[in-house]
């Protein structure tokens, strides 16, 4: 149980590394006092631009990819892979762990974004086809609605139903999508209250089937 631990814990501190927060380090900005508040890819953009925005996700979606690709296999000096852990075990509890700590970050006093990139970078290692179901319903979900954080919580569960069909079904695979589509809904709470009192933004761009005329 000791190599569950410390990568687990190793996770954590990999997904307390923000995007957002490092990148607007180097630009003497603190986007969580911007836009929404979040410290998420779709704020940046809004806020900072795209170039922001992009290094934002590159950063959160690579170690969402290095926790669950390439974590479960380092090898820590003086701890031994311990056999009772089952690998697809291992690599999902790291990939949980990095969703968390980007969500509720030590190093920037537990205020993070919402975990959709670090999800996504997870997914590409753990499962691709996962992440193609995901990035399908996100697509359709922002082309109906124009909500970011409603198509990516729905993206989260696209998943999860995915990581239950017979031919993808893997328990681990399974659990892990359930609890990050728990994780992510929580973590977009504040995004469904302003779309309850429409007050939420809407990406226009990509809101194709939008009605005529400005939109709310």
């Amino acid at each position: 149980m000791l190599e569950l631990g410390l990568k687990t814990l190793i996770a954590y501190l990999l997904g307390s590394v923000v995007g957002a927060l490092i990148v607007g380090a180097f630009r003497g900005v603190d986007i969580r006092t911007m836009g929404s508040g979040n410290a998420g890819g779709t704020n940046a953009l809004r806020t900072q631009g795209l170039a922001f925005a992009a290094a934002t996700v590159i950063i959160d979606f690579g170690k969402g990819w290095l926790a669950a690709g390439w974590l479960p296999g380092f090898a820590i000096p003086g701890v031994a892979q311990d056999p009772a852990v089952a690998r697809d075990w291992l690599a999902v509890c790291c990939a949980a762990a990095a969703v968390t700590g980007h969500v509720w970050p030590l190093w920037h006093g537990f205020r993070g974004g919402k975990g959709g990139a670090t999800l996504a970078g997870s997914l590409l290692a753990l499962a691709p086809g996962l992440l193609v179901v995901a990035l399908g319903a996100w697509l359709a979900v922002v082309i109906l609605s124009g909500f970011i954080g409603l198509a990516t919580v729905m993206a989260a569960a696209a998943a999860a139903v995915a990581a239950g069909w017979p031919p993808i079904a893997s328990r681990a695979l399974f659990a892990f999508t359930l609890a990050m589509t728990a994780l992510v809904a929580f973590a977009h709470r504040d995004n469904f209250a302003r779309m309850r009192a429409g007050a939420e933004p809407r990406a226009i761009r990509l809101w194709l089937l939008r009605p005529r005329g400005p939109a709310r």
